[in-house]
Protein backbone atom coordinates (compact mmCIF):
# COMPACT_ATOMS: atom_id res chain seq x y z
CA UNK A 1 0.00 0.00 0.00
CA UNK A 2 1.61 3.20 -1.10
CA UNK A 3 -1.24 5.69 -1.64
CA UNK A 4 -3.37 7.03 1.20
CA UNK A 5 -6.13 9.64 1.03
CA UNK A 6 -6.45 11.36 4.42
CA UNK A 7 -9.61 13.43 4.65
CA UNK A 8 -11.59 15.48 7.12
CA UNK A 9 -15.01 17.11 6.94
CA UNK A 10 -16.68 19.93 8.82
CA UNK A 11 -20.45 19.96 9.27
CA UNK A 12 -22.95 22.83 9.59
CA UNK A 13 -25.20 21.40 12.29
CA UNK A 14 -25.88 18.60 14.75
CA UNK A 15 -27.46 16.36 12.11
CA UNK A 16 -24.02 15.65 10.59
CA UNK A 17 -25.57 14.82 7.24
CA UNK A 18 -24.02 17.63 5.19
CA UNK A 19 -20.55 19.10 4.80
CA UNK A 20 -19.55 22.73 5.10
CA UNK A 21 -15.90 21.99 4.23
CA UNK A 22 -13.63 19.14 3.20
CA UNK A 23 -9.87 18.76 3.36
CA UNK A 24 -7.92 16.04 1.60
CA UNK A 25 -4.24 15.15 1.94
CA UNK A 26 -2.75 12.65 -0.51
CA UNK A 27 0.18 10.53 0.65
CA UNK A 28 2.22 8.52 -1.80
CA UNK A 29 5.32 6.52 -0.95
CA UNK A 30 5.50 8.10 2.52
CA UNK A 31 5.31 11.69 1.24
CA UNK A 32 2.51 14.24 1.12
CA UNK A 33 2.13 14.83 -2.61
CA UNK A 34 -1.13 16.76 -2.92
CA UNK A 35 -3.69 18.63 -0.86
CA UNK A 36 -7.22 19.82 -1.54
CA UNK A 37 -9.56 22.07 0.40
CA UNK A 38 -12.98 23.47 -0.34
CA UNK A 39 -15.76 25.16 1.50
CA UNK A 40 -19.10 23.59 0.62
CA UNK A 41 -22.53 25.16 0.58
CA UNK A 42 -24.51 22.53 2.50
CA UNK A 43 -27.86 24.01 1.46
CA UNK A 44 -29.13 23.75 5.03
CA UNK A 45 -29.04 25.67 8.31
CA UNK A 46 -26.03 26.17 10.58
CA UNK A 47 -26.08 25.65 14.32
CA UNK A 48 -24.32 28.22 16.51
CA UNK A 49 -22.14 25.47 18.02
CA UNK A 50 -20.80 24.44 14.60
CA UNK A 51 -20.19 28.05 13.57
CA UNK A 52 -18.21 28.68 16.76
CA UNK A 53 -16.27 25.42 16.35
CA UNK A 54 -15.31 25.81 12.68
CA UNK A 55 -15.70 29.50 11.94
CA UNK A 56 -17.87 28.54 8.95
CA UNK A 57 -21.31 30.13 8.61
CA UNK A 58 -24.05 30.52 6.03
CA UNK A 59 -22.39 33.75 4.90
CA UNK A 60 -19.01 32.05 4.55
CA UNK A 61 -20.37 29.41 2.16
CA UNK A 62 -22.93 31.56 0.30
CA UNK A 63 -20.89 31.44 -2.92
CA UNK A 64 -19.24 28.05 -2.30
CA UNK A 65 -19.99 25.05 -4.51
CA UNK A 66 -22.52 22.45 -3.39
CA UNK A 67 -21.50 18.90 -2.50
CA UNK A 68 -22.31 17.47 -5.99
CA UNK A 69 -20.06 20.13 -7.57
CA UNK A 70 -17.22 19.38 -5.18
CA UNK A 71 -17.76 15.62 -5.56
CA UNK A 72 -17.08 15.87 -9.30
CA UNK A 73 -13.64 17.24 -8.44
CA UNK A 74 -12.76 14.98 -5.55
CA UNK A 75 -14.25 11.62 -6.54
CA UNK A 76 -11.18 10.65 -8.61
CA UNK A 77 -8.96 11.55 -5.65
CA UNK A 78 -11.13 9.73 -3.12
CA UNK A 79 -11.15 6.64 -5.35
CA UNK A 80 -7.39 6.60 -5.86
CA UNK A 81 -6.14 5.14 -2.58
CA UNK A 82 -6.90 3.84 0.88
CA UNK A 83 -9.04 6.35 2.80
CA UNK A 84 -7.74 7.53 6.16
CA UNK A 85 -9.48 9.70 8.74
CA UNK A 86 -9.15 10.54 12.41
CA UNK A 87 -12.30 9.12 14.01
CA UNK A 88 -13.10 7.74 10.57
CA UNK A 89 -16.60 6.49 11.32
CA UNK A 90 -17.73 10.11 11.73
CA UNK A 91 -16.22 11.36 8.47
CA UNK A 92 -17.32 8.26 6.55
CA UNK A 93 -20.89 8.59 7.85
CA UNK A 94 -21.08 12.25 6.78
CA UNK A 95 -19.76 11.31 3.35
CA UNK A 96 -22.27 8.48 3.08
CA UNK A 97 -25.18 10.76 4.05
CA UNK A 98 -24.13 13.41 1.51
CA UNK A 99 -23.89 10.82 -1.24
CA UNK A 100 -27.29 9.42 -0.25
CA UNK A 101 -29.04 12.78 0.11
CA UNK A 102 -27.80 13.95 -3.29
CA UNK A 103 -28.55 10.55 -4.86
CA UNK A 104 -24.94 10.05 -5.94
CA UNK A 105 -23.78 6.48 -6.51
CA UNK A 106 -20.23 5.64 -5.60
CA UNK A 107 -18.87 2.35 -4.34
CA UNK A 108 -20.90 -0.17 -2.32
CA UNK A 109 -18.10 -0.25 0.27
CA UNK A 110 -14.73 1.32 0.88
CA UNK A 111 -11.61 0.23 2.73
CA UNK A 112 -10.22 2.68 5.25
CA UNK A 113 -7.95 3.17 8.25
CA UNK A 114 -8.93 5.14 11.33
CA UNK A 115 -5.95 6.86 12.95
CA UNK A 116 -7.77 6.93 16.32
CA UNK A 117 -8.42 3.17 16.38
CA UNK A 118 -4.96 2.42 15.02
CA UNK A 119 -3.37 4.72 17.58
CA UNK A 120 -5.20 3.05 20.45
CA UNK A 121 -3.60 -0.24 19.47
CA UNK A 122 -0.14 1.18 18.76
CA UNK A 123 0.04 3.69 21.63
CA UNK A 124 -2.21 2.51 24.46
CA UNK A 125 -2.59 4.65 27.53
CA UNK A 126 -2.51 8.09 25.91
CA UNK A 127 -5.24 10.38 24.57
CA UNK A 128 -5.90 9.96 20.86
CA UNK A 129 -7.83 13.18 20.28
CA UNK A 130 -6.44 14.94 17.22
CA UNK A 131 -5.01 17.90 19.10
CA UNK A 132 -3.40 15.59 21.68
CA UNK A 133 -1.84 13.39 18.99
CA UNK A 134 -0.52 16.47 17.21
CA UNK A 135 1.02 17.63 20.47
CA UNK A 136 2.54 14.18 21.03
CA UNK A 137 4.14 14.15 17.56
CA UNK A 138 4.88 17.90 17.27
CA UNK A 139 2.50 18.39 14.33
CA UNK A 140 1.11 21.86 13.59
CA UNK A 141 -2.67 22.02 13.82
CA UNK A 142 -5.37 24.60 13.22
CA UNK A 143 -8.04 22.40 14.81
CA UNK A 144 -11.47 22.16 13.16
CA UNK A 145 -10.16 23.49 9.84
CA UNK A 146 -10.63 20.61 7.40
CA UNK A 147 -7.38 21.23 5.48
CA UNK A 148 -5.29 21.33 8.66
CA UNK A 149 -7.11 18.37 10.22
CA UNK A 150 -6.67 16.20 7.10
CA UNK A 151 -2.97 17.07 6.88
CA UNK A 152 -2.53 16.31 10.60
CA UNK A 153 -4.28 12.97 10.11
CA UNK A 154 -1.95 12.17 7.22
CA UNK A 155 1.10 13.13 9.26
CA UNK A 156 -0.06 10.95 12.16
CA UNK A 157 -0.40 8.03 9.74
CA UNK A 158 3.14 8.71 8.49
CA UNK A 159 4.42 8.66 12.10
CA UNK A 160 2.74 5.28 12.63
CA UNK A 161 4.36 3.94 9.44
CA UNK A 162 7.78 5.39 10.38
CA UNK A 163 7.41 3.58 13.72
CA UNK A 164 7.07 0.28 11.88
CA UNK A 165 3.29 -0.19 12.02
CA UNK A 166 1.84 -2.71 9.60
CA UNK A 167 -1.16 -0.71 8.46
CA UNK A 168 -2.72 -3.76 6.80
CA UNK A 169 -3.73 -5.02 10.26
CA UNK A 170 -5.79 -1.85 10.78
CA UNK A 171 -7.78 -1.74 7.54
CA UNK A 172 -11.54 -1.81 7.96
CA UNK A 173 -14.47 -1.80 5.55
CA UNK A 174 -17.28 0.77 5.51
CA UNK A 175 -20.51 0.09 3.67
CA UNK A 176 -21.93 2.79 1.41
CA UNK A 177 -25.04 0.81 0.58
CA UNK A 178 -28.09 3.01 0.92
Amino acid sequence: MSRFIAFDVETPNYRNNRMSAIGITVIEDSNIVDEYYSLINPETHFDRFNIQLTGISEETVADAPTFPEVWEEIEPIMSSGLLVAHNAVFDMSVLKKCLRDYDIDWKPYIRYVCTVQTGRRLLPGISHRLNDMCGYYGIDLEHHHAASDSRACGEILLRYLEGGADIRQHIRTYSFNK
